[in-house]
């Protein structure tokens, strides 16, 4: 099983390594870590007018060495996209338990298709928007 999750999303669910270390599941977790909660960022920018509050997640752990510090958990990172296969490979193939892979990502890609709140799926957006977006309905 492999697991993509953004590194906010990762930070409210990590404890569940110890479960998965004490079982030795040997799951996959992809963290794709931007320093940003990356979706509600993408949404200050594309309705809010780029004010950004709450986002920014410089002081993320280490989550390779927060994984390794899980007995028989693997942590490892990857920086340059001309090793993913080699580290991505060493992630498959550990079965001995749960192994995290810190992926570092671009800070401020968006992330496309999404669907405004309050719209239809036929309203939903497939890039970014050449002109200015409104404000959800109810929002502030």
């Amino acid at each position: 099983m492999v697991a993509i999750v953004g590194d906010g999303g990762f930070q409210m669910t990590f404890c569940e390594l110890a479960t998965a270390a004490l079982h030795k599941l040997p799951i996959k977790i992809l963290v794709l870590n931007n320093h940003y909660l990356g979706m509600v960022r993408q949404w200050q920018e594309l309705f809010y007018e780029d004010r950004t509050s709450g986002v920014d997640l410089e002081g993320n752990p280490d989550f390779a060495k927060l994984a390794n510090s899980y007995p028989g958990c693997k942590g490892l990172t990857l920086k340059r996209p001309a090793d993913v296969r080699k580290i991505l490979r060493r992630a498959l193939d550990y079965q001995e338990g749960p192994c995290v892979v810190n992926c570092e990502v671009e800070k401020a890609d968006n992330v496309f298709p999404m669907i405004p709140a309050g719209k239809r799926l036929e309203d939903m957006l497939i890039e970014r928007p050449d002109t200015k977006m409104d404000k959800p309905t109810g929002s502030t």
